[in-house]
């Protein structure tokens, strides 16, 4: 049977949603133009996907860190945006002896602490977890948002309970050309209040929210090691772009944010004992998934300072 084409039909209307994230290649490239790739000698890396994520092996972190080491450590942080280790049985004081290694530790006064007010402590299980499963970047409501973090799973559920990264470089990299145009030298706010309103109670919010007023960073930060353009706006904390009309700056908002969904962008962790993560937090947006429930999941986390965006 053949099929003969009739020159008068015409094809329906196709269409997509307006600023939808839509199928097509992808450019995925690890490193910026400014990096180099290069064997390492003291650690055995692992990645885990072709832009973000790699396990690191070799090494002892209850062992004394060289200098050299912990150059390829940072090395593989700047290539892989997140590093994991495994079989890691390091206490909460050796973790933040770690993370000082990278710089000054901060405390975060809207999370429980652990036995120190650098380690913010995450115990779930008892209740359904009700936050953290939505992809965000820490921190941004601070004038320096974090560089980085450690994260050490103190108790780890029987399933579930995996984290997952997203590299917002090759975010940035896949925008079209359009909105690129549109967002760069762009400026928004950034709010502590929104992402912990619905979790927190009125008088503990109303107890800091002068303490942290909004703030403004670039919709795209550069790298600050790397100098590559960073898609730096995340539904937890980004409230508007500076200088647009609401409705389209919620428009264009709520498309930058889907762009940490993307597959392609990302990484996901099986959390097993002794496993540690360290990501780079000016570069990456992370996701808890909470699937876990009613096993507890128990998880400290060390923040590193950062600097000013952009």
């Amino acid at each position: 049977m053949t099929v003969t084409e009739n020159p008068t039909a015409a094809l329906r209307e196709a269409r997509t949603v307006d600023d939808a994230v839509v199928e097509g290649p992808r450019s995925l490239r690890r490193l910026a133009d400014t990096q180099e790739s290069a064997p390492y000698r003291l650690l055995d890396v692992r990645p885990l996907g072709p832009v973000i994520g790699a396990e690191l092996h070799g090494v002892d972190l209850r062992e004394e860190i060289s200098e050299e080491l912990r150059a390829e450590i940072h090395r593989a942080l700047l290539e892989f945006k997140v590093v994991f280790f495994r079989d890691q049985p390091i206490t909460s004081e050796r973790q933040q002896e770690i993370a000082r290694m990278w710089g000054d530790l901060e405390t975060n006064p809207f999370i429980d602490q652990g036995d120190d007010a650098v380690i913010a402590r995450f115990a779930k299980g008892e209740m359904p977890p009700s936050y953290e499963n939505v992809w965000h970047t820490d921190v941004t409501w601070r004038r320096e948002p974090a560089l980085g973090a450690i994260l050490r799973l103190v108790e780890v559920p029987p399933q579930g309970g995996d984290t997952m990264w997203a590299d917002m470089a090759a975010a940035y990299d896949n925008l079209p050309e359009e909105v690129k145009a549109r967002i760069d030298g762009a400026v928004a706010e950034h709010d502590v209040i929104p992402g912990f309103a619905r979790f927190l109670d009125r008088e503990r919010l109303l107890e800091w929210q002068d303490r942290f007023p909004p703030v403004h960073h670039p919709v795209v930060r550069t790298h600050p090691e790397t100098g590559r353009k960073t898609l730096f706006v995340n539904v937890s904390f980004t409230t508007r772009i500076l200088g647009m009309e609401r409705e389209e700056s919620d428009a264009l908002l709520r498309y930058l944010f889907q762009q940490a969904h993307v597959p392609e962008y990302q990484v996901r962790f099986r959390w097993e004992k002794n496993s540690i993560a360290f990501w780079d937090n000016r570069a990456t947006q992370h996701y808890a998934v909470n699937d876990y429930h009613p096993h507890p999941r128990v998880a400290e986390r060390v923040a590193i300072v950062g600097d000013r965006p952009y």
